[in-house]
């Protein structure tokens, strides 16, 4: 009973949902472009947009154009896809896995990337070759890898994947700690560590061009398995007796949520509690049916993400903290009412 009222209330305000998060989304983009030593009104960054998309002609201050599009813009906008993508990650995890509180990190992919770009950063491996995403990438893949090969693939069965994960990432953490305790400097130490808690400070628009295009592409494709998705929730026996290729699903899945995650972890570095917390608010505002819950959770993790670098620029003047302290900060009480509804549920 409680699921079909969840659904029908799901399919009755997610038309709502989907309108209101877009423009809230045009908002909080437009506030987060305005945020910085030299403040925007949110007319003028609006007006500056509809001038170079041709929309509008009126003269807008150089100053602020050069600021809005060199600089704000192309950040607010890797934040919006970053958040998208880390949500939609979480609850294709949380559906594979059948575990509530399976995030987008669980295969270790975070802690590969770290490794990876502390690769580049310390020890300077194919420095001028390698640039720090695509060490950080790299790193992402290989963990992915061990991953895969540690489950046995898709046979090993949802909790050897997390156990795989788990020693994934011990053992590429140790290997960070490792190079940044014996071949680190103070400076080296101190970069390190501001990249791992996440930072949007370098992006500009050829990042953007790639998360948005990656996470685009992983959102179509989860889409198309959306029915799969749903299927999960009752087991692999009962997917497979509907006529779901079960290992192929799992592989082509894991797959788009490890791509998704290296790019955005080896642009921005590892942001925590987003791919947990955001399905669990979409799953409650509109049901569990994943045609519905994947756009819903792409968009309220876009919202939240760019909220999230506004509060890092806003907190501390003259100061930018890590985006993960900010989405910690939120993420740990939203954590806590997960666990305590699951006890509850138990």
């Amino acid at each position: 009973m409680n699921t079909e009222y969840g659904a029908v209330r799901g399919k009755v305000i997610f038309p709502g949902l989907l309108l209101g998060s877009l423009v809230v989304i045009c908002l909080v983009v437009g506030l987060s472009v305005g945020i910085g030593d030299l403040p925007i009104p949110l007319d003028i960054t609006f007006a500056a947009v509809a001038n170079r998309l041709g929309w509008s002609v009126g003269e807008i201050d150089r100053v602020y154009e050069t600021v809005i599009w060199d600089y704000r813009l192309s950040r607010a906008l890797v934040a919006a896809f970053c958040g998208a993508g880390l949500a939609l990650s979480g609850a294709i995890m949380q559906s594979l896995l059948r575990n509530p509180l399976a995030e987008p990190y669980v295969l270790g992919i975070s802690a590969g990337a770290s490794t990876g770009a502390v690769a580049i950063i310390i020890l300077g491996i194919g420095a001028g070759a390698v640039s720090l995403s695509a060490g950080a990438f790299l790193g992402a893949f290989a963990a992915f890898c061990f991953v895969a090969l540690l489950s046995n693939g898709t046979r090993g069965g949802a909790d050897r994947t997390i156990l795989a994960g788990v020693a994934a990432s011990q053992l590429f953490n140790a290997a960070t700690s490792y190079i940044v305790t014996t071949a680190g400097n103070a400076q080296q130490a101190r970069d390190v560590m501001f990249w791992l808690l996440g930072s949007f400070g370098g992006v500009r628009w050829p990042e953007f061009m790639l998360v948005s295009g990656v996470v685009s592409l992983g959102f179509v494709a989860c889409l198309s398995y959306a029915r799969t998705l749903d299927t999960f929730a009752f087991g692999d026996e009962t997917a497979a007796s509907l006529g779901v290729n079960v290992d192929r699903a799992r592989i082509v899945l894991f797959a788009l949520t490890a791509l998704m995650t290296a790019a955005i972890v080896s642009m921005v570095g590892s942001i925590g509690f987003v791919g947990l917390v955001v399905p669990h608010a979409a799953r409650s505002l509109i049901g569990p049916l994943h045609i519905r819950l994947l756009p819903a959770c792409a968009l309220i993790g876009a919202i939240f993400m760019v909220l999230a670098d506004v509060a890092s620029r806003a907190l501390i003047p003259q100061q930018v903290l890590p985006i993960g302290v900010v989405t910690a900060l939120v993420g740990v009480p939203c954590f806590s009412v997960i666990l305590y509804r699951l006890q509850r549920a138990t």
